[in-house]
């Protein structure tokens, strides 16, 4: 069950890489996805983060980080693109829901990402709204490039940092959530290979929650 109190930004991030920590050893709990539990959720939802991710069907939030119902709130396009549904999806979870908590999970191999190289290398563009897509990734790639980053993982990091950056910059009502030290925004990116949730970026987190291997939530009763 979740905590009777809210978890700090810095908490709820420990909860999720914990959670992806079982999954890479192969020992997930798979808390809370019971018949038990779904009858306790008709009554409303409760999430402590919401998660930002790619559309790849590689990229189960829920799985990855070893989480059951009511306590995710996802958000998915391809290539986390972020437009005005994503924005509002974004605050109302951490305004109306109260996560405290936001995600941006990004991840290797991403094909959002190897369109956009393509197109900057001349190639012809995407047909019909994948060409949105593509074209809203183009600038990570870009960056990158001017930085003289070329290799996969760093598109990828460098497209992280741009999805949290344009989220704060787009957005006020979460900007200003940070500034108050009451919800933390974090990148991460998730290795396929390795079943691995690594930190790219985080802004209105204590460094100190940067660690590897993080331990559980002191005081916090999880399943």
């Amino acid at each position: 069950m979740t905590s009777t109190r809210r978890m700090s930004p810095a908490e709820a991030l420990d909860v999720l890489l914990e959670g992806n920590r079982r999954f890479v050893l192969g020992a997930p709990l798979h808390p809370n996805q019971d018949a038990v539990r779904r009858s306790e959720l008709t009554a409303g939802q409760e999430p402590f983060a919401v998660v930002l991710g790619c559309s790849d069907s590689r990229l189960a939030a829920e799985i990855i980080f070893d989480q059951g119902l009511g306590e995710l709130f996802v958000v998915r396009t391809a290539g986390h693109v972020v437009g005005p549904e994503v924005l509002g999806s974004v605050e109302y979870s951490t305004n109306v829901l109260d996560c405290r908590l936001v995600v941006v999970l990004g991840h290797d191999s991403c094909g959002a990402v190897a369109a956009a190289r393509a197109a900057v290398a001349g190639q012809p563009p995407a047909p019909g709204y994948v060409r949105d897509i593509v074209e809203r990734v183009t600038p990570s790639v870009l960056a990158a490039q001017a930085a003289g980053l070329h290799k996969d993982s760093d598109m990828i990091d460098t497209h992280i940092r741009h999805t949290v950056d344009l989220l704060l910059d787009r957005s006020r009502v979460l900007a200003e959530q940070v500034a108050q030290n009451h919800v933390g925004v974090v990148g991460l990116a998730y290795h396929l290979a390795e079943g691995k949730a690594r930190l790219v970026t985080s802004h209105g987190l204590p460094a100190a929650t940067a660690a590897d291997t993080p331990t559980p939530a002191a005081g916090l009763t999880r399943p």
